[in-house]
């Protein structure tokens, strides 16, 4: 980053600094993506993800922030955020390595406004807080995995209980997915389509919601078997060359209401 881009975000008043502190948060949605500018890496973003942040319910719970209530007013804001360097209008190109998934090239627009269809190049960081304090925490632990040692005999204990309890808890787990998987094949032979035990162990579920319930049926194969089924049916059906049609009734009787028969008509087979 350049002094004059970090020159001018200095210069940001408070509210547009909490705007971009928001866009370039986790907390907006945001779909970042990587370019290369000038041979370096950068992050940029397409300026209708932008609008939509701003537009999020998000962005509207955040206080000391301009109010938005349509996207010509986000557009509007986003564009006074410009001349202060946090992002910049930039264009788009080829590919910067031998194939089409590397990063595209990127370069600065003169000409410097916002537009929905535009792409965005970042020159702001966001808060390093939480760089700070990871490498904070990762230092300390370092330090004390290489003096443990020194530690007191009473934590060298609780530490040898707690990463037993660890490896016990992975082995229990471990042993439980052999088992369901042992009983599920034995299942399917005895109780077709088979069971499963403890069906969500490995659903994207919370910890207690994995143990619940503690056996089903293997219902995808079940559904699987129900539709084959139907389709050996529809083949069958299609295969006797006889095919049903609804037809209007046309009766001369005026007197009786307009109704529908159903008649019955052989097909010439194809062959």
């Amino acid at each position: 980053m350049s002094a004059t881009a970090v020159d001018q975000q200095k210069k940001a008043p408070k509210d547009l600094r909490n705007v971009v502190d928001f866009l370039r948060s986790s907390k907006s949605g945001m779909k970042i993506r990587v370019g290369v500018l000038g041979g370096k890496r950068i992050d940029y973003f397409k300026g209708k993800s932008a609008i939509k942040a701003i537009l999020s319910p998000a962005y509207a719970k955040l206080k000391n922030v301009p109010k938005v209530t349509s996207e010509d007013e986000a557009q509007q804001l986003l564009h006074t955020v410009i001349p202060f360097a946090f992002f910049l209008r930039v264009e788009r190109g080829q590919p910067s390595g031998s194939t089409s998934s590397s990063p595209k090239t990127l370069q600065i627009i003169r000409e410097q406004q916002f537009k929905p269809e535009d792409y965005y190049a970042w020159f702001y960081e966001g808060s390093q807080w939480t760089t700070y304090v990871g490498a904070i925490a990762m230092v300390v632990i370092m330090l004390a995995g290489v003096m443990f040692p020194l530690w007191p005999p009473t934590f060298k204990l609780g530490v040898s209980y707690l990463s037993m309890g660890v490896i016990g808890l992975l082995g229990l787990f471990f042993a439980i997915a052999i088992v369901r998987l042992i009983f599920y094949i034995i299942t399917i032979v005895v109780a077709s389509p088979g069971i499963w035990i403890f069906p969500n162990l490995f659903a994207d579920v919370g910890f207690v919601d994995s143990f619940i319930p503690v056996w089903d049926w293997d219902v995808k194969k079940s559904s699987k078997k129900k539709k084959g089924e139907k389709r050996e049916k529809s083949e069958k059906h299609a295969a006797n060359g006889a095919v049903i049609e609804e037809v209007a009734d046309s009766g001369v009787d005026s007197s009786r209401p307009e109704s529908r028969s159903a008649r019955i008509e052989e097909v010439p087979d194809d062959s």
